[in-house]
């Protein structure tokens, strides 16, 4: 007698979005990309090699952008690609966890064991000491 492994099938992109439909998420064309929202969080998809790729950290819709969650070490917001910001209330943040937590679900992607305790902030500006990610910070001498 002789068995055999089934063999793994990898959905194509075009199959991934349905699911996302069937999951309850709403798709939208945009310019190289698609976007997936639910509720009020949004994630820019783009295929990559019969995938889906995020584009983008998933955020809150803000207007016409996605705002990322910012960690400032004194309170969470939301910042966009133009500068507005917004602070992150419990439930906006409860939202964007369910969101990405479904999102990669329905997508077949691995869930790591920090994204799957909480809300995983995009930048953290814990400190205010200027031009630290920037090199060798300028010295007084050197004004």
């Amino acid at each position: 007698m002789f068995f055999r492994r089934q063999r793994i099938e990898t959905p194509t992109f075009d199959q991934r979005i349905d699911k996302l439909r069937a999951a309850g998420f709403a798709i939208a064309p945009l310019e190289g990309a698609l976007r997936a929202t639910r509720g009020p969080c949004a994630i820019d998809l783009k295929e990559q090699e019969g995938a889906a790729v995020a584009v983008c950290q998933a955020g809150v819709v803000m207007g016409a952008e996605i705002g990322a969650l910012v960690d400032g070490g004194y309170q969470k917001f939301f910042r966009t690609p133009s500068g507005k910001q917004k602070p992150a209330l419990a439930d906006d943040l409860k939202a964007l966890h369910d969101f990405e937590e479904d999102l990669w679900q329905v997508l077949g992607q691995q869930s790591y064991y920090n994204q799957s305790l909480g809300t995983v902030s995009t930048l953290y500006l814990y400190d205010r000491v200027k031009d630290r990610d920037c090199g060798v910070p300028r010295r007084v001498w050197e004004t």
